[in-house]
């Protein structure tokens, strides 16, 4: 398992380095001048500042030459200095991605804990009026785009219902004056803050959770080993959670593999529509404002968090499956 492990490792470089090369012409493909959105729209400075501004973000030399520097920096462990937020770039990750994180994790754990029994017992009840009512409820889950159903829970729960807040992570004046009530009245103002977005994600990852336990199960139930167990006199409960489940949850293993490392990578649309102060809408201002070192980083970020999450869902798909060999 090691080896292999390294083994991906290396051969993922390769790929990342194609990536990298990727997202930076893209970025600096993008519309507007670098140094406008460096100095400020509407800033009057002479000429001879600007290009000694443009030498100083080394804005003179060609695309290649720049990204040679800039890869040179990442590899020293220097992502730049976000010039919008007046931070360094690894700093402005190391700080956002956790709200990201802390969004992301409720919302798994809350879509995991429904779609686990529904999708079982769409399985059991399959083509029935249940099954067929999950259906299209997961169908359209995976269909509704996040940010539309966001505005639909802002404008009929979020301007309706007045202690639910509709943007944001905290209260922003005791944000800036403190808890009278400390730790557990700032836990409780997060947590209500959260429950619009939450709702919304919830919704979106029990409909994709749900549809990959149905299928699953469906494929298993009817397994010789399963009737097997039938005819030995066991109970249902057992003969579906201990034996059918436990096979049927290989391929949604494998979803989680791949889908643990976009707990860190954010919403990016959801968070700018709850104004949630996640990498997602770190990455949506960063490009509005041609914040070139913080855009660069963040999709730098979430192309290493797809080749770690491929490789941990290879590893977990074995781990769940002893069938499955990876030593190669």
């Amino acid at each position: 398992m090691f080896k292999y492990i390294v083994k991906r490792l290396l051969t993922s470089i390769p790929v990342l380095l194609i990536i990298t090369m990727v997202i930076f012409g893209v970025v600096k493909a993008m519309p507007g001048d670098e140094l406008t959105a460096y100095l400020g729209p509407g800033t009057k400075v002479t000429q001879e500042i600007k290009e000694e501004t443009r030498a100083k973000l080394g804005l003179d030399k060609s695309v290649p030459e720049q990204y040679v520097r800039w890869m040179g920096r990442l590899l020293s462990g220097d992502l730049g200095t976000s010039f919008t937020l007046k931070k360094p770039v690894g700093e402005v990750i190391g700080t956002y991605v956790w709200n990201s994180f802390l969004l992301n994790i409720v919302a798994m754990l809350l879509g995991l804990a429904l779609a686990i029994p529904v999708g079982i017992r769409q399985a059991v009840k399959k083509g029935s009026a249940e099954d067929n009512f999950w259906t299209v409820f997961s169908l359209l889950g995976i269909s509704v785009p996040t940010f539309f159903f966001g505005m639909l829970l802002i404008y009929f729960v979020g301007m309706n219902v007045s202690w639910i807040p509709i943007s944001g992570m905290r209260d922003s004046m005791m944000a800036s004056f403190g808890y009278p009530g400390g730790i557990m009245q700032e836990i409780g103002d997060v947590a209500v803050h959260m429950i619009l977005p939450v709702i919304v994600l919830t919704f979106s990852e029990f409909a994709t959770f749900s549809r990959y336990v149905r299928n699953s199960m469906v494929e298993v139930i009817n397994q010789d080993y399963v009737r097997t167990a039938r005819a030995k006199g066991l109970k249902e409960k057992t003969v579906i959670y201990k034996h059918a489940f436990k096979n049927a949850q290989i391929p949604l293993v494998t979803l989680l593999g791949m889908y643990i490392p976009s707990l860190f990578s954010g919403a990016t649309i959801l968070e700018s529509v709850f104004v949630w102060p996640g990498i997602g809408k770190v990455l949506i201002d960063s490009i509005n404002q041609r914040d070139t070192s913080l855009t660069t980083a963040c999709l730098v970020f979430s192309a290493v968090l797809m080749i770690l999450g491929n490789l941990l869902s290879d590893v977990c798909y074995s781990l769940v499956d002893p069938r499955v060999k990876v030593d190669g």
